[in-house]
């Protein structure tokens, strides 16, 4: 990562994107779990250090600097959206004292490092005032095309040098058939670019300022312009529209499954899956149909997750297995945990090795540690269970009293009774046992019997004489008394 004033990133962030008909920005549109505008800097990242990247933004600038703040990136506001040159003379005062910039579009988010850092060594090798990335894509229709110098008519060496590039509206008849395009990623020498910025012109269909223009701005110049091409244009792709949004996050997700896969993760009709691009999963885990990994979830290996399963921004250890259609959020899953089926664990939760959690269980809030069992139709909100503890079904903490939560605490080896209910703050000792459907709302010492119902009465005939009081009551003529 170089964190020197050699190189420079700008990306253009500034766009409503009208086409998608929608009023978010652009770039805060998400495929992959995060926004467009964050996948791009996290590839420029690797080039270099945050303070040297620059968004240019312009509508609504405070959402979407609010929503990559964390990135530790720099913005240049750019009020009046009169174009891509325009934005660059925007950031003139933020890139004066670099010796290069690379300009990448915020809405191209499946850009690889890789190519960013091979466009970086190609022109600065070149020693070139402008550099170009191209491409020849299987339909090229809506692309600037390059026009390239005539061989010869320029005395230095290497490169083919460019002399313009050609808007599709701005195409002659004979330009038409020009299969080589330019893919909007740009590395420029600082000094002439904004020497010669000032001369781009709006005449064009859209009055605008285009950075493009700038290959031909510099070329009369005699400053020297070239390409550098690119197999894999996919990589360069934006999106005009909410379908061509669905289509770069299938083809980024895929990309994370078969990234998985590669490392030895076994994932099962990969198609059907969600996994974001920021998820890790260790070796030889399984993953089963139509499960959901989201955020920045970690699982460890020998894990598996079976289908209909979201996991959002958790961590689990080794052997874990999540049953069917369970949602955990923000929570940690210790080595040997077992939960579900249709479990919730919400955020906060710990839960530590060797753990059961069963069907229909909700958490939040809860450290459950080694060994506890909550085999089914339970809640476990605010509370710590010490190892070993049993919670039987239908057992909720009262956390909430209408206006605070309270903590709930249960020692190790406790077992608590189908249907009881523990009113916070309460404490459950070492060992104690609660009885069945008991109402806990004082503290129980370890190794107690505590039962909290009234006594059973039985009344013995009581049902017979009632029926049979009813039955004489029906079979009286009516309006008898």
């Amino acid at each position: 990562m170089d964190s020197s004033k050699n190189l420079a990133i700008v990306i253009m962030a500034a766009g409503k994107g009208t086409r998608l008909k929608s009023r978010r920005p652009k770039v805060l549109h998400e495929i992959g779990g995060k926004p467009l505008l964050a996948h791009v800097i996290a590839a420029a990242s690797q080039i270099v250090s945050p303070e040297n990247i620059f968004a240019v933004v312009g509508h609504q600038a405070e959402k979407v600097k609010a929503a990559v703040a964390a990135t530790g990136i720099h913005f240049v506001d750019q009020t009046e959206q009169r174009g891509t040159g325009h934005a660059i003379q925007c950031a003139r005062e933020a890139i004066a004292g670099y010796e290069d910039i690379l300009v990448l579009s915020g809405d191209a988010p499946l850009i690889h490092t890789e190519t960013l850092a091979a466009l970086a060594a190609f022109h600065h090798a070149q020693q070139a005032a402008m550099t170009l990335t191209t491409a020849e894509p299987a339909e090229p229709t809506g692309y600037g095309r390059i026009i390239y110098r005539a061989e010869g008519s320029h005395p230095t060496p290497g490169a083919p040098e460019v002399s313009a590039i050609i808007e599709q509206k701005m195409l002659a008849p004979q330009q038409l058939s020009l299969r080589e395009v330019n893919m909007g990623l740009y590395a420029f020498k600082t000094a002439p670019l904004l020497a010669n910025l000032d001369k781009l012109t709006c005449n064009n269909p859209h009055a605008e300022l285009y950075l493009t223009d700038m290959a031909q701005v510099l070329s009369a110049a005699g400053e020297r312009v070239v390409a550098f091409h690119t197999d894999d244009p996919d990589q360069l792709l934006g999106a005009n529209t909410i379908a061509e949004m669905m289509a770069l996050d299938a083809s980024l997700r895929l990309a994370t499954a078969q990234r998985l896969m590669a490392a030895g993760v076994t994932i099962f009709r990969p198609e059907t899956c969600v996994i974001d691009a920021d998820v890790e999963v260790a070796a030889d885990t399984i993953i089963e149909p139509y499960v959901q990994l989201l955020g920045r979830t970690r699982i460890g290996a020998d894990c598996r997750i079976r289908s209909y399963t979201v996991v959002e921004n958790c961590t689990l250890g080794d052997n874990v297995v999540l049953l069917q259609s369970c949602v955990l959020a923000e929570s940690t899953i210790a080595s040997g945990a077992s939960i579900g089926p249709f479990a919730r664990i919400r955020p906060g939760c710990e839960i530590g090795e060797d753990v059961h959690i069963g069907n229909f269980v909700e958490t939040k809030k809860a450290k459950l540690h080694k060994g506890v069992k909550a085999g089914h139709l339970t809640y476990i909100g605010d509370a710590e269970v010490d190892e070993r503890s049993n919670i039987g079904a239908g057992v909720i903490t009262c956390n909430y009293d209408g206006a605070r939560k309270h903590l709930t605490r249960i020692g190790k080896d406790a077992f608590i009774g189908s249907d009881s209910t523990l009113v916070a703050p309460v404490e459950i000792g070492d060992g104690a046992y609660i009885a069945a459907g008991s109402c806990i709302t004082s503290d129980v010492p370890p190794g107690s019997l505590a039962v909290a119902r009234t006594r059973q009465i039985v009344k013995e005939g009581w049902a017979m004489s009632q029926r049979d009081s009813l039955k004489a009551e029906n079979a009286r003529p009516d309006g008898a008394k």
